[in-house]
């Protein structure tokens, strides 16, 4: 392949980038790439059944599963941006990206990342409303005001993500530069920059900070509240059942929360550990695998809305045409 060269102040600029991904033998490359794959079309087919049974099922059609609907949508797109790049060059030698492909796939990384931050702390203040305020909840969380929210949580992601890019995507790359990652990530492009980039880490620190930051706050403040008003239950029937409602989320903000935090609030300083690549898997191929089986096996109105949406559409025009017979 020949690389297209911009000479720039003594400096070759590549127009590529090297992606090293996981540099293993080949037969565990064939192993690797099928699991992959086995792990991303299963995590498209749980959050696309979680959709379709949000929207078929007139039960689920309330606030929190709206926002579950969003996060659902949300995390397809999310292991798409990442999945597929991943699964081709497993399979081929050539593990190059253009600077433009790798721009636009860390654009969209950072838009889903930082939208489900925000995502998870409305679902949280959600739990709180529900709980907390059971008779104004109806009057609280309208479906205008779950619109807006829902969002806002998109507005603020492609926000974020387009602030980071201007620091990012005006740095330097000279030659042609190996990213010892599978995808184009921060902590990666700000390593392998030819030129100082304390200005792009400081304002990417300072974004991340407020993206992280102030919904894990919303998130601590709304569970520590609820906590607090499931302890005052006197029925202990009552008391399980209120937990039951949030334990799900809960489960899936600290799976989300504890995979990224450490990465994107040093991202430079986390890029020099070798374990980045085994944390990054993590949040973006496991975590989106298990968030719908963690809301599957915690939900029971979510469970009977899937076995609905399975079993019974499957089955019901046989049913109906036999029922006129």
């Amino acid at each position: 392949m020949i690389t297209k060269i911009l000479e720039v102040d003594n400096c070759t600029v590549a127009t590529h980038f090297i992606l090293l991904g996981f540099p293993t033998r080949p037969a565990f490359q064939l192993l690797l790439s099928s699991a992959f794959l086995a792990t991303y079309l299963l995590t498209l087919l749980e959050n696309f059944l979680i959709i379709l049974a949000i929207c078929s099922d007139g039960q689920l059609h309330k606030p929190m599963y709206f926002f579950l609907s969003h996060l659902s949508f949300l995390e397809m797109w999310y292991v798409t941006v990442i999945s597929p790049k991943m699964l081709v060059d497993f399979l081929s030698y050539d593990k190059s990206v253009s600077f433009n492909v790798c721009m636009t796939q860390l654009y969209f990384f950072v838009t889903f990342v930082c939208t489900e931050y925000i995502l998870l702390a409305v679902m949280a203040f959600d739990r709180y409303v529900a709980i907390c305020n059971p008779l104004r909840y109806p009057i609280i969380m309208t479906n205008q005001l779950c619109g807006t929210l829902a969002g806002g949580c998109w507005f603020c992601g492609l926000i974020t993500a387009m602030i980071k890019m201007v620091f990012i995507a005006r740095l330097h790359y000279c030659g042609t530069p190996h990213i010892n990652h599978y995808f184009c990530d921060i902590s990666p492009l700000l390593n392998v920059s030819s030129e100082d980039s304390s200005q792009a880490e400081l304002v990417d620190f300072f974004l991340a900070l407020m993206v992280i930051a102030v919904p894990l706050c919303i998130v601590v403040s709304s569970y520590a509240t609820i906590l607090t008003t499931i302890l005052r239950i006197p029925s202990a029937q009552s008391r399980q059942k209120a937990f039951s409602t949030c334990a799900s989320h809960l489960t899936v903000v600290t799976l989300f929360y504890s995979t990224t935090l450490f990465t994107y609030a040093r991202p430079k300083l986390m890029y020099a550990y070798k374990s980045n690549k085994v944390v990054s898997v993590l949040y973006t191929v496991i975590v989106p695998l298990l968030n719908p089986i963690i809301y599957c096996l915690r939900n029971c109105e979510v469970k009977a809305a899937l076995k609905k949406t399975i079993f019974y559409k499957g089955s019901g025009p046989r049913e109906d045409r036999a029922l006129r017979g």
